[in-house]
């Protein structure tokens, strides 16, 4: 039987608590990675800490966004640490995704579309004058077009990419009760685990409902959710 495929966002500084993380959340119902965003990253040990991570799935979520020298040579600096995913913005241009893609080696790409924290709104405060979907879609033909290994996006939107994007998409977002406004944090376009996966989504970014309170007993919801 196929697993639905997790990342779990390891954000703290705490290397106790990410090590909790990881052994609290081990279940054999779910295929589990573990995403390690620029909060950790950019602690003292956390750089440290992934490159003595072994057996894991692993997703650098750097978010790199710069000119395509720049973003070469950061790939190529965390070579070592032999992440399985790693993100770059698309709005960084087909240059620098293209000079990217061509540095990452074995490490799968990702594309970041809009972040999940803005709606049409924030655009129009950013001086974008589409709105999330189109943006979204026509970032996912780029991404295509540089030959990126995988997109995130909203679960809103994997409907509409996967029309010009057929690689692996990837969903944060994600939220057990999404019409519940204390559940959503700092989060604009979110779903539930269950219409994510509906609407296509190949791995869910999910980081508080997970590691928020009682690992375990979330992990569990979680399962019971998506059955």
């Amino acid at each position: 039987m196929k697993k639905n495929k997790i990342f779990i966002a390891c954000d703290s500084t705490n290397i106790q608590r990410i090590k909790e993380i990881i052994k609290k959340s081990k279940t054999s119902k779910l295929k589990i990675g573990y995403k390690f965003g620029l909060e950790f990253l950019n602690s003292k040990n956390g750089r440290k800490f992934v490159s003595q991570l072994k057996n894991q799935i692993t997703f650098g979520d750097y978010k790199f966004s710069d000119i395509p020298n720049t973003c070469s040579s950061a790939i190529k600096a965390i070579k070592d640490l032999k992440f399985n995913y790693c993100t770059i913005h698309i709005s960084s241009g087909l240059e620098a995704l293209k000079a990217a893609k061509k540095a990452s080696g074995k490490t799968r790409l990702v594309g970041v579309t809009i972040l999940t924290s803005l709606d049409n709104k924030a655009l129009q405060e950013i001086g974008f004058n589409r709105d999330v979907k189109k943006l979204v879609y026509h970032q996912a033909k780029l991404a295509n077009k540089a030959k990126l290994d995988a997109i995130v996006c909203s679960a809103q939107e994997v409907k509409i990419v996967r029309k010009v994007f057929k690689k692996e998409i990837i969903t944060p977002g994600i939220r057990f009760n999404s019409k519940l406004k204390s559940n959503i944090n700092d989060q604009k376009r979110v779903l539930t685990p269950k219409q994510a996966y509906k609407n296509g989504s190949d791995w869910l970014v999910i980081g508080r409902p997970i590691t928020k309170g009682n690992i375990k007993n979330n992990i569990q919801t979680l399962i019971n959710h998506l059955n």
